[in-house]
């Protein structure tokens, strides 16, 4: 997991061949103008998912993972807690891995939580769990997927 501001990206671009263009994109786009849905910049290589969702408790987000997927997260407008817990660590499934939809949910509950407020982005690997949208009132927020 990686959490930083979007104006410290270019540390990390270097991690994967399609980091620059999905934080260019996040960088020089004006999500306002935009409507929620899906946006592909490189086909199933790379593309993203702009949500409005409402806010949860700690207790309603159960955490999840990926395995062909890297998520860029990025809140657009509220502040997004997520909660995080190393993948090795993960023993209870609660929904059995879906390869159509790359996601297999987790009864564990996460052992650190970070808040993520506009302007700054997390990134999650295959390796961690995580349990997204935590917070109160509307979260705007935008989930890049980076094919590993």
């Amino acid at each position: 997991m990686i959490h930083d501001s979007l104006k410290n990206s270019s540390a990390i671009e270097k991690l994967h061949p399609k980091f620059k263009q999905a934080f260019d994109y996040l960088k020089n786009t004006d999500f306002s103008t935009l409507e929620d849905g899906k946006i592909e910049l490189d086909g199933d290589k790379l593309y993203l998912s702009i949500a409005s969702i409402k806010g949860k408790e700690k207790a309603d987000a159960p955490i999840e993972t990926h395995k062909n997927y890297i998520d860029i997260q990025v809140p657009l407008l509220g502040v997004e807690k997520i909660g995080w817990k190393a993948g090795c660590d993960l023993q209870e499934v609660s929904k059995p891995y879906s390869s159509e939809k790359d996601i297999t949910f987790f009864i564990d509950r996460p052992t650190a939580y970070t808040k993520i407020y506009p302007g700054e982005f997390v990134v999650y690997f295959p390796e961690d769990g995580h349990a997204p949208g935590i917070g109160e009132g509307l979260i705007r927020k935008v989930v890049v997927k980076v094919a590993i």
